[in-house]
């Protein structure tokens, strides 16, 4: 299983350290905040973008892709009743789509639970077509990019909007695209009815990301939360996608943050084989 961790988890250390510590740590796999580099994805240059490329190849990391999308912006919505507003929405993700493939990437996650959260008197079903609207219009971009864009559900105490996997699901299916899938968040998924494994074998097709932290929010290992039926699940269904580590809570320090999230789930994939 393809392991890699959110680089947003290193806070202020240099890129290069950062690589270099997760890639020691075990971890294949990187997934870039933009936020971390810029304010606004226009504002990193192409020169940034090859160096930070560079950087986690030099460390023996593949860029996963995208997070934390629309953090730091102003003046984006995804549900805003405003037409232009969701067009410049739909721009700045066409731009985060050429970002992403120029760092090696192929994978946005949509998460932004504040640029997504449904506005006074925008009702869900108007918000459903106004992020369809959003999302099927950046398809063509994500199809020139080889890029994949993955819509989160995020909990009812982060978002109004997307708040269980069917939500998403169901905006995913609206969109029709196959360059627009799901991601799964251990965190999220949490808050559901449904255990995390049933949502993972429910949503096998259309899984395309996957992110490991505890609802505490820390990381694997952290909490309570056992990931070795999770982890069964998403062998069962053969998912040949990443489980990326993505902590909010920083508390325990990066250096034992990273390193006991990826050995707690080194330790459950090994009680699976034996």
């Amino acid at each position: 299983m393809k392991l890699a961790i959110c680089n947003e988890t290193f806070q202020d250390w240099p890129l290069d350290r950062a690589f270099a510590f997760a890639a020691e740590c075990g971890y294949t796999g990187i997934e870039i905040a933009p936020f971390t580099l810029a304010n606004r994805v226009t504002e990193i240059a192409p020169q940034k973008r090859a160096e930070v490329r560079a950087a986690a190849e030099a460390a023996g990391l593949e860029v996963i892709g995208l997070h934390w999308l629309l953090a730091k912006t102003e003046g984006l919505h995804l549900t805003s009743p405003d037409p232009q507003t969701r067009r410049r929405t739909a721009d700045y993700l066409a731009e985060l789509a050429r970002c992403c493939a120029d760092l090696g990437g192929h994978l946005l996650v949509f998460g932004s639970p504040q640029q997504r959260q449904l506005l006074p008197g925008v009702t869900r079903e108007q918000g459903m077509q106004y992020a369809a609207e959003v999302f099927g219009s950046v398809v063509p971009v994500l199809e020139d990019t080889g890029t994949t864009l993955a819509l989160e559900p995020l909990g009812p105490q982060e978002t109004n909007f997307l708040v269980t996997t069917e939500d998403a699901v169901e905006l995913v299916e609206q969109v029709a695209s196959a360059q627009v899938r799901l991601h799964l968040d251990c965190k999220a998924m949490a808050s559901e009815d449904m255990p995390i494994p049933h949502l993972i074998r429910r949503h096998r097709m259309l899984l395309a990301h996957f992110h490991a932290n505890d609802p505490n929010r820390r990381g694997p290992g952290f909490g309570d939360l056992d990931f070795v039926p999770i982890l069964q699940a998403l062998g069962e269904i053969d998912y040949q996608g990443w489980v990326s580590v993505e902590v909010f809570d920083y508390t325990p320090g990066v250096e034992s943050l990273a390193r006991d999230s990826i050995a707690y789930l080194q330790k459950c994939l090994r009680k699976l084989v034996q």
